[in-house]
């Protein structure tokens, strides 16, 4: 019958899904791996955990649907991203383990980069503000840990990549060292104008050009994963880091459309077309998609802390046994409470970019709760939401007041779905398929060689579950923001 394997590597678990000729999930396995936390606002993993978790979940999704190597027309591979690693050309072998885009450790050296006045410059090659959040710095960090480490480099013996690369280089037994535009346009490192690699960012941050990847289009010949793992030579023929992905998989392939996911952290990308936009408010311009040659570009907002807060209730307060458990909660919240959470644990994203800041709790009662608490924590992804879209509202009038296209896990919940709509005082539209991460990487993946159609029938094929449309007084909805912008610069300030 025929299908697309597509692997979604993310920052707590690793998933394969398999989806048929009709984008019908057909099977579906996952699996989490620990984090490593070595010091306060450091994350870590083993990037032996990241190769083994995918293996194991291709080959247990290829088992539960009873298909073979032979039925799979091609991968697609979605990541985390800025996520990064560095390995041995001859063994395979990592020097360091993976530092997560969540990982703050070169805060400060960011800080020296911008009191050097480097920040404008690579802003103005690669999009992105000069922060910790990328895979630059991180880079840099593992490269001088030590003089072995940087001689191997030098001579050329290590590969630098993004998850996408580690998988990649695993499934091809070395054969393959490549990424995507869309990766490669998160590393701090590619110039997105000139779609390559920056000589003048990697010389300000002595960075050899042999340890970087080869780039490509999002749909393109990544190299084959070899029979040994999956019982079957596959075609690698799809990446695209995870936010893009889903912006493909929520066939946001017109100016103008928007799409928000709510996983770990919270990000929203706005399609801008062939023309990257600069922001004003400090929102990243990056590449939406790469197709024959051509990037299509976006707007992006980055929330480090979305479903993660959620997380924060169950392991870290024990609030809560299951993050199914918020929504009843958030419900039954007294009404007359204003509990307002700012989940800065590891910093704050987009608009502010601030690394130093950490999270805060206000306007707590003596008889606060788990029950305001729950609803604080699902607040907090609407407010900080309308924090991005505010300013990409300022930043280009294209964006106008489109409908939001909403997916990852948090997404389910109705009662977080409604509570954006009424903070944005917009339109939002949850898909049929949730699982938009990983079909837009199948679609890359499919589309090349016909098994999927074009991009006008793949947008033909997205479907509606439910649209939540704004119900909440504007005195209330003002009143509310006004309090989460109070609660933000105390934060700040502490």
């Amino acid at each position: 019958m025929g299908a697309i394997l597509a692997i979604d590597q993310g920052t707590t678990s690793s998933r394969a899904i398999l989806f048929n000729q009709s984008f019908e999930v057909i099977s579906v396995v996952q699996e989490e791996f620990p984090q490593h936390y070595p010091q306060s606002g450091w994350v870590e993993h083993d990037p032996a955990d990241l190769w083994s978790t995918t293996l194991r979940t291709c080959r247990d999704a290829l088992t539960k649907a009873g298909l073979s190597a032979q039925d799979i027309h091609a991968i697609g591979i979605t990541n985390q991203r800025e996520t990064t690693l560095l390995w041995d050309r001859t063994t395979g072998e990592p020097v360091y383990n993976a530092i997560v885009w969540q990982d703050r450790r070169t805060a400060d050296l960011c800080t020296q980069l911008k009191d050097q006045g480097a920040e404008a410059m690579i802003t103005a090659r690669t999009g992105l503000l000069l922060d910790p959040y990328f895979s630059a710095t991180k880079l840099a960090w593992i490269l001088d840990r030590s003089p072995e480490t940087r001689a191997k480099a030098e001579a050329g013996n290590l590969a630098f990549g993004t998850v996408d690369s580690w998988l990649i280089w695993n499934l091809t037994d070395g054969q393959s060292h490549v990424t995507d535009a869309t990766n490669a346009a998160r590393t701090m490192l590619y110039d997105i104008h000139a779609g390559a690699w920056s000589d003048e960012i990697c010389a300000l941050l002595n960075i050899p050009k042999s340890v970087l990847p080869e780039v490509k289009d999002c749909a393109a010949d990544f190299g084959t994963a070899s029979a040994q793992h999956l019982g079957g030579e596959i075609a690698i023929s799809g990446v695209a880091g995870d936010q893009q992905a889903a912006t493909i998989g929520q066939a946001c392939f017109q100016p103008g459309m928007m799409k928000s996911t709510y996983g770990t952290g919270c990000f929203a990308l706005l399609n801008t077309g062939d023309v990257p936009v600069t922001s004003n408010h400090r929102l990243l311009t990056t590449i939406a998609y790469q197709l024959d040659g051509q990037p299509t570009y976006a707007l992006e907002g980055s929330i480090f802390i979305a479903g993660a807060v959620v997380q924060w209730l169950r392991d870290g307060l024990g609030v809560i046994e299951s993050a199914g458990q918020t929504q009843a909660l958030a419900e039954s919240a007294d009404a007359g409470q204003n509990v307002v959470i700012v989940p800065a644990f590891t910093g704050l994203g987009a608009p502010y970019w601030n690394a130093q800041c950490r999270g805060a709790v206000f306007g707590l009662a003596r008889n606060s709760g788990p029950a305001e608490m729950a609803r604080a924590a699902l607040e907090s992804v609407g407010f900080q939401t309308r924090d991005l879209l505010e300013a990409m509202q300022a930043d280009w009038s294209g964006s106008g007041k489109a409908a939001l296209r909403v997916d990852g896990g948090m997404s389910a919940s109705n009662w977080a779905m409604q509570f954006l709509s009424n903070i944005l005082d917009a339109q939002v539209d949850r898909p049929r398929v949730l699982e938009t991460t990983a079909m837009g990487a199948a679609w890359l993946a499919g589309q090349k060689g016909g098994f999927y159609p074009d991009q006008a029938g793949f947008a033909a094929t997205w479907s509606l579950d439910q649209s939540f449309a704004p119900d909440m007084a504007e005195e209330l909805r003002e009143s509310r923001y006004d309090a989460w912008k109070r609660a933000v610069a105390a934060a700040q300030a502490f």
